[in-house]
């Protein structure tokens, strides 16, 4: 139907001739796009604006300096922005451009109405064609929708000009939504919310009384409004900032998102789209929460306790505005509202997950909605740190060693909370020792009896009932992922791969896994004010690494990627259960044979920035050092031992050891033998002779540190430099606190050599 022909045509036509209607400077686009940074928007806008006469003065050496004349005055153009792009050098190109492009854009210009919309629609169609949006930019196809076609009188043609907007928006780089923004998008998008919000508001005709192509034309413009909504609020903060102080956008998304007569489609882009919005952003959290005219808090609420796509997307909605408002476990919001109650609709969602043939059928959205629900439960896992950390417990313990403090003697442990100043550490007889980070443990695995660990195993892993979350009652969030969320997270990790939707799923369920796992490994289980999280963490965690992480290290999948993901959960569990884990039989070697595979992985490629500290060589490295701490066996602990130094004094000839994994190393050195009280401290540092291996790499460490370059990788450098120094203090620590039976030993050593010196 002919836009002109179209009732809801009086709806739009009040606003949408004025539209737009500005100063041709305020749509420069195509030199901006065809000719990065050559021309400046503020610059070229004050010069068409004002039209004044410009003097330039140019300085040469050795040459007097003129008078400046005036310069000529010339004819300016009528559009000054809109002038005739040169032909593409490509013969390919210029072909197309003569055949398809100009004619369909002499159209576009075209008196009569039926041919502009028809052009329109034509472009909206062809715009997604590399090449043919190349030549359409060229041609300044944004000008002329921006100053033509959105102020068309007929509304199929505005439809179609914000299709070709949504589209360029899509399939070009988020610079080109940048520009749009400076070209005043939001004044546009302005005026067409307020267009769809009265045809959606009005009494007269009412919206349901419109005809279904009227009707139609409404929810494709919408759709397209919040498809650029969305991009430019992904594009650059500034931007969303914008659109959220917008009332009038404001209340065109909450009207979409709290109406039971939006469509589907609509309804998943409008919820879509707050959720790029909400995220971090205080403003629009307190606007939802305070809006009475369409109460889409409430609405959104309600929605959340329900099951399908629609309670997914409105959990994402919530649970960013939960973030933004400090809604935590200590501090809920309105009738105790906090990521607690999102969960259970969350992993209702993950029940149900489509197979290969079933996608292959078309029923594809179902993994859509499980994927994101996963993602979901990830943010929410990483949050909760900012829950535990405002929460009335302990701080969580650092994730490093952060050096030796000085104290007076007499201590028995090494003081590894503090971190080291490079003045400290002069006085030998000052230095402490580091304070035991024993965890509250009521179970403990024997590791020689095979039966035994077996037999524990089985407890911990034969029914996939919900967990018993504890006394969790000041951490309810915690104790809904435990009970609820955690049981079909191991389940999806370990789920039959049949095709790239299902390998999705399992990644998207690890990093739930790990982000969750790696929140309570930042507890100090020290504390017995924490033993409650800990009596509830534990026996999830152990199915974690049993029913998760087990399997595929056994399987010795070939895909680093995966082998990445896992490292990096099972480090997690490993800081948080320590001796307590549940290794099988030699699983400890499975880690190293997977740092060896680690060292020959190929390079990134060149421009692809890479954190070197979060590396699959450093999980490994910290998974082994996890798994040698506390109570653990005396061989297992002398064998991964023996691995770091190795690894230590190998660095300086095998060039394929990343300088982030020796770092690692030394700090995991210092973490396991930093407390002499410990039976591996005599049985395997002294008698191993571990100290003199590290007298004779201090100065390898370094060259090493002063090799990694600050600018590149400062955290690292930061680090290296950290661990030289606390290899230093280390160092002079054990020197002073050797057992006595090793002193006496190297008098006698020292006697003796000295008799042979004399013979």
């Amino acid at each position: 139907m002919a836009g002109d022909e179209c009732g809801v045509e009086g709806l739009f036509s009040a606003f949408f001739p004025q539209l737009l209607l500005r100063q041709p400077s305020r749509f420069y686009l195509l030199s901006a796009l065809s000719k990065p940074g050559k021309s400046s928007w503020d610059r070229i806008s004050r010069y068409f604006s004002h039209k004044r006469r410009v003097i330039t003065i140019r300085h040469f050496p050795d040459t007097k300096m003129g008078k400046a004349r005036k310069n000529r005055v010339r004819a300016s153009r009528a559009d000054p922005i809109a002038r005739t792009s040169k032909p593409p050098s490509d013969p390919e190109l210029a072909k197309l451009r003569e055949s398809k492009i100009l004619p369909i854009l002499k159209d576009l210009k075209n008196p009569e109405a039926k041919s502009r919309t028809q052009a329109a629609g034509a472009i909206a169609n062809i715009v997604q064609d590399a090449k043919t949006r190349k030549l359409l930019l060229r041609e300044q196809v944004v000008h002329i929708v921006l100053t033509e076609t959105l102020t068309d009188n007929s509304i199929d043609s505005r439809a179609a000009g914000w299709e070709i907007l949504k589209v360029l928006a899509e399939e070009e780089e988020a610079d080109f939504c940048v520009h749009l923004y400076r070209l005043d998008i939001l004044t546009a998008i302005e005026h067409a919310a307020k267009a769809i919000l009265d045809t959606l508001t009005s009494t007269e005709p009412v919206f349901s009384k419109l005809t279904k192509a009227q009707q139609r034309i409404v929810w494709e413009i919408s759709s397209s409004l919040l498809a650029l909504l969305n991009l430019l609020g992904m594009a650059r903060e500034e931007i969303t900032t914008a659109i959220v102080a917008n009332q009038t956008i404001v209340r065109f998304l909450f009207r979409l998102a709290a109406s039971e007569s939006t469509p589907q489609e609509i309804y998943e882009e409008t919820l879509s789209c707050l959720t790029t919005l909400s995220e971090d952003n205080l403003e629009l959290g307190q606007t939802m929460t305070n809006d009475q005219e369409t109460r889409c808090y409430d609405v959104l609420l309600k929605l959340a306790s329900g099951s399908g796509p629609r309670s997914v997307m409105a959990c994402g909605v919530l649970h960013n505005v939960f973030s933004s408002l400090q809604w935590l476990d200590h501090s809920p919001g309105k009738d105790g509202a906090c990521d607690a109650v999102l969960i259970g609709t969350l992993t209702r969602a993950l029940e149900h997950v489509p197979s290969a043939s079933a996608v292959a059928n078309g029923n594809a959205n179902q993994g859509a909605v499980v994927q994101l629900a996963l993602e979901i439960l990830a943010s929410i896992g990483a949050d909760l740190q900012e829950t535990l950390e405002k929460g009335n417990r302990s701080q969580p313990k650092e994730e490093e060693w952060n050096g030796l403090e000085d104290k007076p003697e007499g201590d028995d442990a090494m003081d590894v909370d503090g971190a080291s100043n490079a003045g400290d550490g002069d006085d030998e007889d000052k230095e402490d020792d580091e304070e035991d980070d024993d965890m509250d443990e009521d179970e403990e695995d024997d590791d020689d009896d095979i039966a035994d660990l077996e037999a524990d195993m089985e407890k911990v892993t034969g029914a996939d009932d919900p967990f018993d979350s504890g006394d969790l009652d000041d951490l309810p969030t915690l104790g809904a992922f435990i009970q609820q969320a955690i049981p079909q997270l191991v389940r999806l990790s370990n789920i039959q791969i049949d095709g790239e939707e299902n390998l999705a799923i399992q990644s998207n369920a690890l990093t739930a896994l790990n982000n969750i796992a790696w929140t309570v490994s930042c507890i100090d289980f020290s504390e017995s004010e924490n033993s409650n999280i800990y009596d509830a963490w534990y026996p999830a965690a152990k199915k974690i690494w049993v029913k998760a992480i087990t399997p595929i290290v056994e399987a010795d999948n070939a895909d680093l990627d995966l082998a990445t993901q896992i490292a990096s959960l099972a480090w997690a569990i490993a800081r948080s259960l320590g001796a307590n884990v549940p290794l099988t039989p030699g699983q400890h070697r499975k880690f190293i044979a997977l740092y060896q595979a680690a060292k020959n992985q190929p390079k990134p490629e060149e421009g692809k920035e890479v954190d070197p500290l979060q590396g699959l060589g450093v999980k490994c490295v910290g998974i082994l050092g996890s798994l040698a701490r506390d109570t653990a066996p005396i061989d297992l602990n002398r064998e991964i031992g023996v691995f770091l130094i190795t690894l230590l004094q190998s660095c300086e000839q095998d060039k394929t050891i990343p300088p982030a994994d020796v770092v690692e190393a030394v700090n995991q050195i210092f973490d396991i033998y930093g407390d002499e009280a410990m039976e591996y401290d005599k049985e395997v540092f002294w008698k191993e002779g571990f100290r003199k291996h590290l007298e004779d790499f201090l100065p390898k460490l370094r060259a090493l540190a002063k090799g990694i370059d600050k600018r590149a990788q400062g955290e690292l450098r930061d680090k290296a430099d950290e661990a030289v120094l606390n290899l230093v203090r280390f160092l002079k620590y054990k020197k002073t606190h050797a057992p006595k039976e090793g002193k006496q030993k190297n008098e006698e050593r020292v006697l003796n050599e000295k008799a042979m010196a004399m013979r």
